[in-house]
């Protein structure tokens, strides 16, 4: 089988759906099937405009080009040409027109609207979770037979990461710093604290509304934005806890990542964390900073029974969110799009 992979988001300041493509690839090899990269290294997607002439012009040519059995759009959106192969596309969540009402209209129009009507083209769809399932379902118009759930895989060296808690101790969050990844709700449960809330992703405007409540609050907050490999994994090797106070994700790389690094963990029991998090580790109410404040203070407080819990679920969290069983899902969505994998 040879696959054409859309690994643009892999480029520059790469983001989860970045995680995920890169992640896909790897796994995708591991399993012998042949991955045609689709990516031009000189341009980065994380602006508007280069994302759109990505998207529009140079994937689809790309992609013709690849001379592949399958093209598979891993990162939420399709270009408006059509291809002649069968084309699976990745809908991680459909945010854009549940949660981003605040952004700019052309944006929550392309990532929204225009994006949903490309899916309806798709020959198969992928998506993270159940929840991101039901959503793209409860828009009308999909056949949930051509819909399959295919959870990320967290990559190897997050699962490997050597636990080393920093003397100073600090409370994680990674992920890009928007509205919907609420850290409101964790600079407000930390107020006071001598604990630093260290936040990694790149930025939106959102940063400064945190910055101004962080202040506020008497919260010390550290932006560390965009950080590379080895810096992350060495910020999840030292950090007390993580935290994912999210009130939409499609999936939730940061729980994931936190569960297969031996991280103790707190999240957001919304959207799709309960279904990726389980019994792993405390769910709790987005808004509720009271409870916040409680559940981090406990884990503040006994450091070892924190390590020793997200020690014992680890083993199990690896193998459930590892890319091993991603890339086998895949691999059967492909045969699907095929033809030969079962009915369509």
């Amino acid at each position: 089988m040879r696959v054409a992979l859309d690994l643009q988001l892999g480029v520059g300041t790469a983001t989860g759906i970045g995680e995920y493509a890169s992640g896909a690839a790897a796994a995708l090899r591991a399993r012998g099937i042949e991955v045609v990269p689709l990516h031009a290294p000189r341009l980065d997607p994380w602006r508007f405009d280069r994302r759109v002439i990505w998207d529009q012009a140079l994937l689809p040519l790309a992609a013709l080009r690849a001379g592949a059995d399958l093209v598979h759009f891993a990162s939420g959106t399709m270009p408006l040409l059509r291809l002649r192969a069968p084309s699976v596309v990745t809908v991680h969540d459909v945010a854009w027109l549940r949660v981003q009402g605040h952004v700019r209209p052309y944006a929550r129009w392309y990532f929204g609207a225009f994006a949903l009507a490309r899916y309806r083209t798709a020959t198969r769809i992928v998506v993270d979770s159940a929840f991101s399932r039901d959503e793209l379902l409860a828009l009308g118009g999909f056949d949930p037979g051509r819909v399959d759930v295919v959870a990320p895989g967290v990559a190897s060296d997050i699962a490997a990461v050597e636990r080393r808690p920093a003397a100073e101790p600090y409370v994680l969050a990674v992920g890009t710093i928007e509205r919907r990844k609420n850290l409101e709700v964790a600079i407000r449960a930390l107020a006071g604290s001598r604990t630093p809330l260290v936040a990694v992703g790149p930025p939106t405007p959102y940063r400064e509304r945190c910055a101004e409540l962080a202040r506020a609050c008497g919260t010390t907050l550290v932006f560390r934005g965009y950080v590379g490999r080895a810096e992350l994994l060495a910020l999840y090797a030292g950090a007390a806890l993580a935290i994912v106070p999210s009130r939409y994700e499609g999936f939730g790389y940061g729980a994931a990542q936190a569960l297969c690094a031996g991280v103790p963990l707190l999240a957001a029991e919304t959207s799709s964390l309960p279904e990726v998090v389980g019994d792993d580790a405390p769910l709790l109410p987005p808004d509720d900073a009271g409870a916040w404040r409680d559940a981090i203070a406990r884990i503040l407080a006994g450091p070892a029974a924190a390590e020793r819990h997200a020690a014992e679920v680890r083993d199990a969290a690896r193998a459930r969110l590892g890319w091993a069983a991603s890339g086998a899902d895949l691999e059967r969505a492909y045969r699907k799009a095929l033809g030969t994998g079962g009915p369509q």
